[in-house]
């Protein structure tokens, strides 16, 4: 049994061709209902909220299922809506998610139509393309929420690397408070900015010391009011990712000491510091029964084994979180997701289609 690569390259076309940006995904669902559907495979649409949900392919009992392919299917927001779908160069094939991660999606869809064709589905592997991963990871909440697998493969890009590791995420919303006054007589007010801009300054230069390795990026900033005013209050969200074995609790607790120093040594600083969403980095077992199987089927296949880490947020910190042992293991470059030119080796994914295609089949057997 094998993927088929020409109907592989058009799937991935067609799902770049759909604008999907988290919230919008309805267009990409239908499609990839249909799609799945009209090649044999039954598929359950699992309710999000009022206009969205999740797209299951599993056995009649799920509770017999080992292992589960999770991917996401919403993207970021397009640099350019006029160009943003399919694009091919040479190997390489552009698009907004093509590495994040609709060519994951696609070389997992691929396996699930190659196994109905050969009447060949498995009743302990499952499927479920999910929504909301780049915002809340709403998808991945409502998916564990109901139902419980021990295994899960995440398509995220890899670069065909497995990724036992998974770092920590920490989402982070400062605010500092001043005093309203006209721009043209500061000394009469207090700029809200000016007191953001001192502690952003401590936590880059806490980020860029730290001995553990934290990965830090200032994701939004906004003052208010707007206009031609000084502003009395200014607010940042910050994304912070931590090794997988650094504690989220003392990565906290630092956080708060160095919010604390700044407050303390600046004059008249008034702010705080709150933590949105916190989620522990985890570590797998090279020991593992499914890790070795995989590991087997890079073997088989004369592909290189060295296991990372995996340094962003994504939906396996919910699914670690809810029990299940996440690996990471997609086709693309995280290095390329999120750009302008965001791009995926079209030979990647085939081998990624191959990867998961021979995982299902070994753990059947196993």
């Amino acid at each position: 049994m094998e993927v088929n690569p020409v109907r592989l390259k058009m799937l991935l076309r067609n799902l770049l061709d759909c604008y999907s940006p988290s919230g919008k995904e309805e267009e990409i669902l239908e499609f990839a209902a249909s799609y799945l559907e009209q090649h044999g495979l039954v598929v359950v649409r699992q309710a999000v909220d009022e206009h969205r949900f999740n797209l299951l392919v599993f056995p009649e009992n799920p509770d017999r299922i080992t292992l589960c392919y999770v991917g996401h299917l919403d993207t970021v927001t397009a640099y350019d809506l006029n160009s943003f779908g399919f694009r091919e160069q040479d190997s390489r094939v552009y698009g907004v998610g093509a590495a994040d991660m609709k060519a994951g999606c696609a070389a997992m869809m691929e396996v699930f139509t190659a196994l109905a064709e050969n009447n060949a589905l498995r009743d302990n592997v499952g499927l479920a393309l999910v929504v909301d991963e780049e915002e809340d990871n709403s998808g991945a909440k409502t998916l564990v929420a109901e139902y419980n697998f021990p295994w899960a493969v995440i398509g995220e890009p890899t670069g065909l690397v497995p990724c036992l590791g998974h770092y920590g995420y920490l989402e982070l919303l400062l605010r500092t408070r001043g005093k309203r006054a006209h721009p043209a007589v500061p000394e009469q007010g207090l700029n809200a900015i000016t007191g953001m801009l001192r502690l952003l300054m401590s936590l880059t230069e806490f980020a860029a010391s730290h001995p553990g390795g934290v990965v830090y990026n200032i994701r939004d900033l906004s003052a208010y009011p707007l206009g031609f005013v000084i502003p009395d209050s200014c607010e940042v969200w910050l994304d912070l990712h931590s090794p997988p074995d650094y504690l989220i609790d003392v990565l906290k607790s630092e956080l708060e000491r160095v919010v604390s120093d700044c407050i303390a040594g600046t004059h008249r600083l008034d702010a705080e510091m709150r933590f949105e969403e916190a989620h522990a980095g985890y570590k797998i077992s090279p020991d593992r029964p499914v890790v070795r199987t995989l590991r087997q089927v890079f073997a088989d296949m004369s592909l290189t084994w060295q296991p990372s880490d995996f340094r962003s947020h994504s939906d396996a910190n919910t699914l670690w979180g809810a029990g299940v042992d996440p690996i990471i293991l997609g086709p693309g470059r995280l290095e390329e997701a999120h750009t302008p030119e965001e791009f995926v080796a079209f030979p990647q994914v085939v081998a990624a289609a191959g990867i998961y295609l021979n995982l299902a089949l070994s753990l059947s057997s196993s």
